[in-house]
């Protein structure tokens, strides 16, 4: 520091505390080899994952979702089938393919809750189809669960199985019904041998292990199969496809899968297409279906009535003769039977709507009922209201896979059907009057042309009232017949709304992970912002004092000089050394105490100076050996005061007994020349402090103190006071009074920042004058101020000195921690 740049100190507030981010930078760019470390370290993970983890490939499949029209289904055709629309139909099977009920007969039919294995360099590798073996299971009986099942091939005929238990009881899962189940197990290893194709019955294994057709076996190869809980399978399959549409359009939908297995992404793909496919076939055929069943039971009871009459006529003609009817009564009986038919017509929709009427009050389900065109009925407010309970009960059907009873979805369909349900209800009612009374009619005609042919004999009636009940029920099952016929045609010729529009297909596609490349990008910024984040923290949490801008920015007090650090075993640095940096520097000093005494207007003789510091080991005492040594060669008559009385210390670099000293002359024990003493260092003479009192601070108060320090003045140009920490004990504060000029020690990297807040408080309430900083260790290279520095220093230890006001100061492991992190 120059002189000019010592000047008066003014009373403004120094700077705030802000963040010092070029001091962060420093901060970090110092510990760079730590950066690198951790950058190193976090690129040798990020490889080990990347040749450890598998492979992940993305393949898809696409389907259309239309309203196919069945190719017999015509307006000719007489039986009414309502196969639903296309409106919502591609919202159904979304919500389909992610449903349990769709996955668990996908995984079932696949079977995979069983992987074939093979043992790679990093885990177990799922080899699947392209195992030279197959499993043919018997899920009647348990298989054991996650522990792998090895098989070694002996010869192209004969395999072992080998496993190691540790404990006696496994458990296994029946696949048939999916119980799980625990069985005993032979501790240790098991090993047995098999043939292909031999049933195999063990507690933990049952089935049948065949080669696979086109595969090869290779004696003394090994391979493992493991099986799974197969609602666990099924829990990570079930949102395992993505479904999107495709290309924009609404009914394309894109079925896209990833997987580490090519075939298995293949087979689940494609098996899920074929499940839906068919499941929509049987749903859209289920109205058909129940008709079929109808018109079946109808049939048979026809067919019984038909057995029994023509069983009657056979026995009839038997016991009498042919009969002549004349024509008249002939066609008499035609239109008796014609009518009959109408009214067995009747007799069945009335049935039929019985049967309806009841299946609307006592059941739930309404996805089972018939067509009424199956019998007859064209009623339109029957047909459009049979078709709208069905439609709606498959919706509740379809809503009931994604969505939990009592939601507000349910109420609002439930309130729908019954709506549509009551609606139909008194539509049957008035249908039921009006069939009713036409079959009231059909009796009254019944009743007069049977009083028409009652003129006949007894033998003829009797063979004309056979004939027409046979006649009819002949014509009822072939109507029936016929019915049938048509609805199984049209049930046959059906098509499924789902089609596989471009299927599923390994064509060599890349992987699509691991991102390799994201990962090591991801392991360059985790292992540099890591070791960064740290060194925030720490940056952040650091309250010592390492340069001198930041002792500028926290205080107006300006700095006199600075010493740097010096490996040295004693105090006598600019005595023994002269020509070392760290002399140069307390040659500057001296100079800007010169200048500064100069310029307070002090040229009398006697100049003192005041050395302290916050706290012990920041160098006060070397400081003070040394400002005195240079003043004392450059011929000032200098002489250094010992006021720390409660750790006496400057003695031992002067090579003098501390008997007596600064002690034993304020408490009048001895005189100030029996206390003084030359050094071997010419102009320079030492008083120790003493022994040490139990009143320090009230001798240092005492009368005797001001005629010393007068005394002293007439004597000796220089005085140096070597004082107590300012920051531990007041007796620096009582000394302040006799000091010219005083110099504050600031030990760089140990000094903490508070103590500058307490220099300040004190300097403005007027209790230190004439104070400037001297900051001692100082290193170029951390500093951030590049116009001053020297690059050199000294060290020497103060662990002694820090001992005189920590008497037990033995650090610690965590003190040692902190150390070791203070220095990083």
């Amino acid at each position: 520091m120059s002189n000019t740049e010592f000047q008066d100190i003014e009373t403004s507030e120094p700077q705030g505390t802000t963040f010092d981010f070029r001091g962060f930078l420093f901060k970090a760019l110092n510990l760079w080899k730590l950066v690198l470390f951790s950058i190193g370290i976090a690129l040798i993970i990020a490889y080990l994952i990347n040749i450890r983890k598998e492979n992940i490939y993305r393949l898809d499949s696409l389907i259309s979702v239309e309203s196919e029209q069945n190719p017999f289904f015509t307006a000719n055709t007489s039986i009414s089938f309502n196969w639903g629309g296309v409106s919502g139909k591609v919202g159904k099977i979304i919500t389909t393919i992610r449903t349990r009920t769709h996955n668990e007969k996908v995984v079932d039919s696949l079977q995979f809750y069983m992987d074939y294995l093979v043992q790679g360099k990093y885990r177990m590798v799922d080899i699947y189809k392209s195992s030279p073996y197959e499993v043919v299971l018997d899920k009647t009986q348990g298989q054991l669960l996650g522990q792998p099942i090895g098989i070694r091939f002996v010869n192209d005929n004969e395999f072992d199985i080998f496993i190691d238990f540790d404990k006696p009881s496994k458990s296994v899962h029946r696949y048939g019904n999916k119980d799980i189940y625990n069985v005993n197990v032979p501790i240790g290893a098991f090993s047995q041998r098999f043939k292909l194709g031999e049933q195999i019955s063990l507690p933990f294994f049952n089935g049948i292990i065949k080669q696979r057709d086109g595969k090869r076996i290779i004696s003394g190869s090994e391979f493992y199969m493991r099986f799974h809980f197969f609602d666990g399978i099924v829990r990570n399959f079930q949102y395992a496809v993505k479904i999107t549409p495709f290309a924009g359009s609404s009914s394309v939908l894109q079925l896209t899968m990833s997987g580490t297995n090519k075939s298995k992404i293949v087979d689940y793909l494609n098996t899920t297409a074929a499940i839906l496919s068919r499941t929509e076939l049987e749903r859209k055929n289920q109205y058909a279906t129940n008709t079929i069943k109808f018109i079946d039971s109808s049939l048979a009871a026809v067919d019984t009535s038909l057995k029994l009459f023509n069983d009657e006529m056979n026995a009839f003609r038997k016991q009498n003769k042919v009969f002549n009817v004349s024509q008249e009564m002939t066609e008499l009986s035609s239109k008796l039977k014609a009518i009959e038919l109408q009214k067995e017509e009747g007799e069945s929709k009335l049935n039929y709507l019985n049967s309806l009427e009841q299946y609307l009050r006592t059941k739930t389900d309404y996805t089972n009922i018939a067509a009424p065109t199956s019998v007859g009925i064209t009623e339109g407010n029957i047909l459009n209201s049979v078709a709208k309970i069905t439609t709606l009960a498959i919706e509740r059907q379809n809503l009931a896979y994604t969505t939990k009873e009592g939601s507000v979805l349910f109420e609002d369909l439930d309130r729908r059907i019954d709506s549509e349900k009551n609606v139909l209800l008194e539509t049957i009612d008035a249908t039921k009057r009006t069939i009713s009374l036409q079959l009231n009619t059909i009796n009254r005609n019944i009743a007069g042309y049977e009083a028409q042919l009652s003129t006949l004999p007894e033998d003829e009636q009797q063979y004309l009232r056979i004939q027409r009940k046979l006649d009819i029920s002949q014509e009822a099952y072939n109507v029936y017949q016929a019915k049938r016929s048509e609805a199984a045609i049209v049930k046959a010729a059906n098509v499924s709304d789902i089609t596989v529009v471009d299927a599923a297909k390994d064509i060599g596609n890349g992987p699509i992970g691991p991102n390799k490349s994201l990962n090591y990008m991801m392991a360059l910024m985790v292992g540099f912002f890591t070791p960064m984040f740290f060194i925030f923290v720490i940056f952040l949490l650091d309250n010592t004092i390492h340069g001198s801008d930041e002792v500028e920015r926290l205080s107006n007090i300006p700095i006199l000089g600075l010493v740097g650090k010096y490996n040295y075993p004693n105090n006598l640095v600019v005595f023994e050394k002269p020509k070392s940096a760290v002399s140069e520097s307390f040659r500057s000093i001296r100079s800007s105490l010169q200048f500064f005494y100069k310029k307070k207007g002090l040229d009398h003789r006697g100049h003192t100076l005041m050395i302290t510091s916050s706290v012990s080991g920041e160098g006060k005492t070397f400081c003070a050996i040394n400002v005195a040594t240079v003043y004392a060669l450059s011929g000032k008559k200098t002489i250094l005061l010992g006021l720390d009385l409660r750790k006496p210390k400057i003695f031992g670099d002067f090579n003098i007994q501390n008997d007596l000293g600064m002690v034993n002359y304020l408490i009048g024990e001895a005189t100030l020349a029996e206390v003084t003493h030359s050094s071997h260092i010419e102009n320079l003479d030492v008083i120790p402090s003493g022994p040490v009192p139990p009143n320090p601070s009230e001798l240092l108060m005492g009368d005797a103190m001001a005629p010393l320090m007068e005394q002293l003045r007439q004597s000796y140009d220089i005085i140096v006071l070597d004082t107590p920490p300012l920051g531990l004990v007041t007796d620096a504060l009582e000394l302040t009074q006799y000091a010219d000029a005083t110099i504050f020690m600031i030990r760089l990297d140990y000094t903490k920042k508070g103590m500058l807040a307490l220099v300040n408080a004190k300097y403005r309430v007027g209790e230190v004058k004439n104070i400037s900083f001297v900051l001692n260790f100082y290193k170029h290279k951390t500093n951030h101020n590049y116009g001053y520095g020297y690059g050199y220093g000294y060290g020497y230890g103060y662990g002694v000195y820090g001992n005189a006001y920590h008497e037990n100061d033995d650090p610690s492991l965590i003190k040692r921690i902190r150390r070791f992190i203070r220095r990083l």
